[in-house]
């Protein structure tokens, strides 16, 4: 018989960011896939000139796998409490705070809407609270 731990109060957090990452990352890297112009998702093809890219596709598969896929492994990783899923979320919380400052590098910086602030504090959080020490102790 094994013994389940009780699942602290702080765990609940990176796995409710992890299941949000990973709906986002799908649905952007989809979306980036199947019109690399990027007007469907109103990104403008213009954001991209001085990149190395021509259109959205690397970018989108990129993100559809870094940022969709990997979190979602990480996260049925992190609900059954495997120990490999705690790195796991420390590398999606690092992986999101690159994308975001590479973003911001290419395309610079848009508020309008605030989807660079929005993802990067959701980096962030993840890291933060990834790295407390009920959360570390739980997935050891």
């Amino acid at each position: 018989m094994t013994t389940q731990k009780s699942r602290p109060v702080s765990v609940y957090l990176p796995v409710a960011l992890m299941a949000f990452q990973s709906i986002s990352g799908l649905c952007g890297g989809i979306g980036l896939v199947l019109d690399p112009s990027g007007e469907a998702l109103q990104m403008p093809i213009t954001w991209l000139e001085g990149s190395p890219f021509n259109d959205y596709l690397i970018p989108g598969l990129i993100l559809l796998i870094v940022l969709g896929f990997i979190p979602l492994i990480v996260l049925f990783g992190l609900w059954r409490q495997s120990h490999w899923s705690w790195f796991g979320a420390l590398f999606v919380g690092v992986a999101l705070l690159i994308w975001i400052g590479v973003e911001i590098l290419i395309i610079g910086y848009h508020s309008q809407p605030p989807l660079q602030f929005i993802y990067g504090s959701v980096g962030v959080i993840i890291l933060v609270f990834t790295l407390m020490p009920t959360v570390r102790k739980f997935y050891e």
